[in-house]
């Protein structure tokens, strides 16, 4: 088969693949995968906007120099987190959009008829890299076959003030959700209280509502997607939810993604849920203040609950393809070249870490070795339970966390606006509609 000079930049340009972080492309699985762009194709590109300057600068210059390789035209429109979600539905229900949607969790599972099948990228792209991690094949696939190709993980670690907690009397993060209570209680006491997000918020909200539920041995259904989400255990976790909720500073049940970032750099909170983007903002910037605030800055994972082990959900975000696409080839030669080593890695390391590694090879790149700050993001594939654990993914998951089950069964019990005994029957109830016998 002869190969255009088109197919064969797009298909050896990672093959260069930066030694610099640590490792080459496995070169016996690397045999050259071609997509040859349709004639004329244009492609339209909808992800989430970024909160790390580093990662929106590097995803257009890795998309330009596609063009440039290519010829193909790539529009890439950026919008809130809380936004993809609903116009990725629209996109499948009506089937005309952008040609790929970067969506969240479980979303490829609501519509994967809608969707190309991808499973040839993605078998080339974990052979060459090291592998995908196990929860990433979970999200990524449905009945043997690809239906999105997991992006990466944006990581959720417990972010907080060192001075502030040394003031409240701890040396650290507490290991237990115990220790944990009587942490947030002394920060409050002292002036500077946690804040935790109760709204809309995709991110952080789900990811630590989720974890509250899940350490004290809660879930929303059972391993056979039965709804067992109002029992003891749940009652337990919310019952502290209830606990926690007094230390945090007022306005979070509104709060969504950019909130309690916003309010940490302003200095009203000291301890919240997040990703790496608050340290980001604070070491980046130009402000002296901010700069001496990012040294008091670290991370930590969550505590561990009443069950005895991690429970940790961070937010997958995949790259769907629509198969109303009129130019698919164009848009796996996109994703492929998107997810290769000469540009995968220089973009996460431009956002320090803000969307950890889906395959296992990156684990290599210096980012996670050179601030140790940086370290606790780099093993979130490694240690996060699945959406709607521990249930199987589907129809079912994806719809119940698009609908804030589990964080809106979160806030009521905490602010008090419903018993933890209501909120959980409410939640069930709610789930049920999802999850049909």
């Amino acid at each position: 088969m002869k190969t255009t000079r088109r197919e064969f930049i797009v298909s050896t340009a990672a093959l260069a693949a930066a030694s610099a972080f640590g490792f080459s492309p496995n070169a016996s699985a690397a045999e050259p995968l071609r997509f040859t762009p349709e004639k004329g194709a244009k492609l339209r590109v909808l992800r989430w906007k970024r909160f790390v300057q580093g990662d929106e600068d590097l995803w257009t210059a890795n998309t330009k120099k596609f063009t440039e390789l290519t010829g193909v035209e790539v529009r890439v429109d950026n919008e809130g987190w809380e936004d993809v979600r609903p116009k990725a539905a629209v996109a499948a229900n009506i089937g005309s959009g952008p040609d790929i949607i970067v969506g969240w969790f479980d979303d490829p599972h609501q519509y994967p008829d809608k969707l190309v099948d991808l499973t040839d990228l993605a078998t080339y792209l974990g052979n060459k890299y090291g592998g995908w991690y196990d929860v990433c094949k979970t999200y990524g696939t449905k009945d043997g076959k690809w239906i999105g190709l997991p992006l990466g993980v944006v990581g959720n670690a417990i972010v907080y003030r060192e001075s502030h907690v040394k003031a409240a009397g701890f040396d650290g993060i507490p290991k237990d959700t115990a220790g944990f209570l009587k942490l947030c209680q002394a920060m409050k006491a002292k002036g500077t209280p946690p804040g935790f997000a109760l709204g809309k918020a995709v991110g952080d909200g789900n990811n630590w509502a989720h974890w509250l539920l899940w350490s004290h041995g809660g879930k929303l259904v059972d391993d056979k997607g039965n709804v067992v989400v109002n029992s003891p255990e749940t009652v337990a976790a919310l019952e502290y939810a209830r606990q926690l909720y007094p230390t945090f500073v007022p306005g979070t049940l509104s709060w969504q993604d950019p909130s309690n970032n916003k309010a940490f750099i302003d200095g009203q909170i000291s301890l919240t849920a997040n990703g790496i983007s608050v340290y980001y903002s604070a070491k980046t910037s130009q402000d002296p203040k901010l700069q001496e605030m990012a040294k008091d800055i670290n991370h930590a994972r969550f505590p561990i609950g009443p069950v005895g082990k991690p429970t940790e959900l961070m937010q997958i975000t995949q790259s769907m393809l629509f198969k109303y696409s009129k130019y698919p080839n164009a848009a796996k030669a996109y994703l492929q070249f998107m997810m290769d080593a000469d540009q995968y890695n220089p973009w996460m390391k431009a956002a320090i870490g803000y969307v950890s590694q889906p395959l296992k090879a990156y684990e290599a790149n210096p980012v996670w070795t050179e601030d140790p700050k940086h370290t606790v993001y780099r093993d979130g594939a490694a240690i996060m339970l699945p959406n709607g654990y521990s249930g199987p993914l589907g129809v079912a998951s994806a719809a119940a966390m698009a609908d804030y089950i589990v964080l809106d069964m979160v806030a009521e019990a905490a602010s008090g606006s419903k018993t933890p005994k209501e909120a959980a029957e409410r939640a069930a109830s709610r789930a049920a509609r999802y999850y049909k016998a």
